[in-house]
């Protein structure tokens, strides 16, 4: 089956998702998330993508990004990817791909999911069972996003800034979303999305998008994607 042509717009967020390899593990130490912050504050300024949240879990990535140009994040992804893995084989003595294969991606209509996949990403965690509070889990951009730690990678959308007109109102509310449980609607319209690589958002904002690039994205599935261990959502 040939595969599914990506849609990359620029200057519009996305959610990227990326796994182990067979869903195994791709981090084992803290060295090792560490690394892959640096590679990405290495690449992000060469290839034109911002980072607005992210969460590294033990066996998967989530990404929510925003690229300059069509191929910003391709690049970025495939040059990071790639340089990991040689880091992971090299000091682990090991041979073979990290990943399980191409990275996952869904444009997000911003205005109605932005925010809640920001919630999305950095409560999966909490979702996990790895923690009971999102600011417990260190990989995550929580605590640079809701507390104003000092990130070298994370920028924050416009959405974000629109939150309060002082950093520390922005801190307040971005909180304050986290009183409220996500829907379960939203989570599987963000989950299921991702799984099929496509548009996060209702059909108007599909269609919205199929008119930009000039055909049709074809839609995922119905139901819910297949069952699978909380530590890779």
């Amino acid at each position: 089956m040939p595969r599914r042509a990506r849609i990359y717009l620029p200057e519009q967020p996305y959610h990227l998702v990326q796994r182990g390899n067979n869903r195994d593990a791709c981090f084992f130490e803290p060295e090792n998330y560490q690394y892959y912050l640096e590679l990405l504050h290495d690449k992000m300024p060469r290839y034109g993508v911002v980072l607005h949240a992210y969460a590294l879990m033990t066996n998967h990535i989530h990404l929510l990004l925003t690229p300059s140009e069509p191929d910003s994040i391709s690049h970025l992804m495939k040059v990071v990817g790639s340089r990991y893995a040689y880091y992971i084989n090299r000091t682990y003595s090991r041979s073979g791909t990290v990943w399980e294969g191409r990275h996952k991606s869904s444009l997000i209509d911003a205005d109605n999911y932005l925010l809640k996949c920001y919630r999305y990403i950095e409560m999966n965690p909490v979702v996990a069972n790895m923690v009971k509070r999102p600011e417990e889990y260190k990989w995550s951009s929580f605590r640079t996003n809701a507390w104003g730690e000092r990130s070298e990678q994370v920028t924050p959308h416009y959405l974000y800034d629109a939150l309060g007109a002082t950093l520390s109102k922005r801190y307040y509310y971005y909180r304050e979303l986290f009183k409220i449980n996500l829907d379960d609607k939203d989570i599987h319209v963000i989950r299921n999305a991702a799984h099929y690589c496509q548009p996060t958002g209702n059909d108007y904002f599909k269609e919205s998008i199929e008119r930009q690039i000039g055909h049709k994205l074809g839609y995922a599935k119905r139901g819910r994607p297949a069952k699978s261990d909380r530590n890779v959502g």
